[in-house]
């Protein structure tokens, strides 16, 4: 069984959709993209996925023992955020707060927080405010919050927004390891010509029955469009 499911799946607000007629399995250790317009309805597409919104009409199905409180989730940032008053540890050890059992975190926990931290490369960055660091750093951040959170399922919305060239291709490798190691990720993007690189398959919201697998995507290559 498919660890996540869509079935004639609408999604949107107040009962509006924003888009419909959506249908797509996600296997075990996919890396799967939503691509499309800014506006198009991918982060609410994202949102309905991790249970923050309720779907339109149709279903999101999880399979493989997958509980959605166990999805780790990267979002887009505001300013307001970027500026959050508080250490690199201090957030990262905040994705445990979903197998959090009263009050204070375990010893397992506070490990798996360091443990995060160490394979994101940014340990030198533990005791730091994390408003004083570079866009990149905060990124590797939340990334290492969103994988104290799962060991199954990483959800990123634009995990490389506002970030410089280099910086966004060290971000696409770094998510790639973590897909080659396991982890099966959904990422929305806009940024077409990178997600070629690194995705099993692609779902574009603005076409929506025609989704590309990774041997489509090997050929788009080779002839230079996607």
């Amino acid at each position: 069984m498919a660890i996540l499911t869509a079935k004639n799946l609408a999604v949107g607000y107040e009962k509006q959709p924003v888009l419909k007629d959506i249908n797509f399995k996600i296997e075990s250790g996919d890396y799967f993209c939503i691509v499309g317009e800014n506006g198009s309805g991918k982060t609410t597409l994202m949102k309905t996925i991790l249970g923050l919104l309720p779907p339109v009409e149709g279903s999101i199905e999880v399979g493989q023992g997958l509980m959605k409180n166990q999805i780790g989730y990267l979002p887009q940032q505001s300013d307001v955020q970027r500026d959050f008053p508080a250490t690199v540890y201090e957030i990262v050890l905040s994705g445990c707060q979903n197998s959090l059992k009263g009050f204070f975190y375990s010893k397992t926990q506070k490990k798996m927080a360091l443990e995060n931290i160490e394979k994101m490369g940014i340990s030198h960055l533990k005791n730091k405010c994390y408003r004083q660091l570079s866009g990149g750093q905060q990124q590797r951040v939340l990334l290492a919050r969103a994988l104290c959170a799962t060991t199954k399922v990483l959800l990123l919305d634009e995990p490389v927004a506002g970030l410089d060239p280099n910086v966004t291709k060290e971000m696409y490798e770094l998510i790639g390891q973590l897909n080659s190691q396991g982890l099966t990720v959904i990422m929305i993007s806009h940024d077409l010509e990178n997600v070629k690189k690194y995705a099993t398959a692609i779902f574009d919201v603005n076409k929506l029955d025609d989704i590309k697998t990774s041997d489509e995507i090997q050929s788009s290559k080779e002839v230079g469009a996607c």
